[in-house]
């Protein structure tokens, strides 16, 4: 047993069943047994893969794209060039170092990475040691200073807690993570009854309900709409909101039972990209897309960047970039593939044109 899956197990017994939210969170953050706060999760040796560490290529079109949209900006400066869960910083380092072909754009950059890990953002310092631009860390993107912003949200709401309602004879009643009579963490359902919930559905139906993501979401539009600028989010996800649950444990790559060994194991879910739109327009900001991954990069030149790659590589090199272009845009194996479960929207300022990758 975990030692936070015991500690969990004993604040259930003393105080009663937890929400899905609250045990996601602690599972995720706890300030020394939570999942992010204790390791490394990315790469080949971690947990999961994502796409910056896949290729160089995505991180650098990521960049140029950045650049664009601060040219659809009126290019102003300072620009807070952001990133919101940045990993290991590769992303960053590799869209800084494409910043360099644009030096006008370059020297309007005030770098700012969002991270609640110390162990990662020890780790972002590393990569981003002999980064051409400053760069500043906050634990919450409501420190990052005031100004037209450029906001990268690469595979972060995927991992912001949810909560899970379950349709009752009652009414929506909210999925608790309680002990079963061996003393295990199980599933439950409260006895309350949730009234602003009145989606109809069979019972035994469950509904997946990512607050704090709405909340952080929107929060970003105001602040994108009263000093201007852009959001790109890439994430896996579903374009309308429906009923299911999607909440997934990953430990060295593999499934496991999320309620095994909190704190062990990344705990993510599918984003609802229909329910960000909706908060971030609530607040008065444009929505771009949702667009498939696999669009997005072909309209930005993630091909003609692999092509132009493979001229001055090996033999060993070119087949590595086929490899790592079909990841990022292919969709002939779900389990791998990132082009079409992967999903991107901007959130703009509303006078902002449309940007690359959204054209129709």
């Amino acid at each position: 047993m975990s030692a936070l899956r015991q500690d969990i197990a004993e604040l259930v017994a003393q105080d009663g069943p937890i929400t899905l939210e609250t045990y996601m969170t602690l599972a995720l953050s706890h300030p020394s047994k939570g999942y992010y706060m204790t390791r490394d999760p990315f790469g080949a040796g971690g947990d999961f893969i994502t796409a910056p560490e896949i290729s160089q290529m995505f991180g650098e079109l990521i960049g140029l794209w950045a650049q664009e949209a601060w040219r659809a900006a009126q290019s102003p400066s300072p620009l807070r060039l952001v990133e919101l869960g940045p990993g290991r910083g590769t992303l960053m380092g590799d869209a800084l170092r494409v910043a360099r072909i644009a030096p006008e754009f370059l020297s309007a950059l005030d770098v700012h990475l969002v991270e609640t890990s110390p162990l990662l953002e020890a780790r972002q310092r590393q990569t981003l040691a002999n980064a051409p631009a400053s760069v500043s860390w906050s634990a919450d993107i409501a420190r990052v200073p005031d100004g037209p912003a450029i906001i990268i949200a690469n595979e972060f709401f995927d991992a912001l807690p949810v909560r899970h309602f379950v349709q009752t004879e009652r009414g929506w009643s909210e999925r608790l993570v309680g002990l079963d009579d061996s003393g295990a963490l199980a599933f439950g359902v409260g006895e309350g009854v949730e009234p602003d919930l009145t989606v109809a559905a069979q019972e035994g139906s469950i509904i997946e309900i990512g607050a704090i993501g709405a909340r952080i979401m929107g929060d970003i539009a105001a602040r994108l709409v009263a000093q201007g600028g852009a959001l790109l989010v890439i994430d896996y996800g579903y374009t309308q909101t429906a009923l299911g649950e999607t909440l997934q444990a990953v430990s060295r790559h593999a499934y496991v039972d999320p309620l095994e060994a909190p704190g062990e194991a990344d705990l993510t879910t599918h984003v609802d990209f229909a329910s960000l739109a909706r908060a971030a327009a609530a607040a008065g900001a444009k929505v771009q897309g949702p667009v498939t991954q696999g669009a997005f990069l072909r309209q930005l030149g993630v091909v003609e960047r692999a092509e132009a790659l493979k001229k001055r590589a090996t033999t060993e090199q070119r087949a590595e970039i086929d490899i790592a272009l079909a990841r990022l845009i292919g969709a002939g194996d779900p389990k791998r593939d990132m082009g079409e479960l992967f999903k991107v929207i901007a959130v703009t300022h509303p006078d902002m044109p449309l940007l690359p990758g959204f054209f129709q």
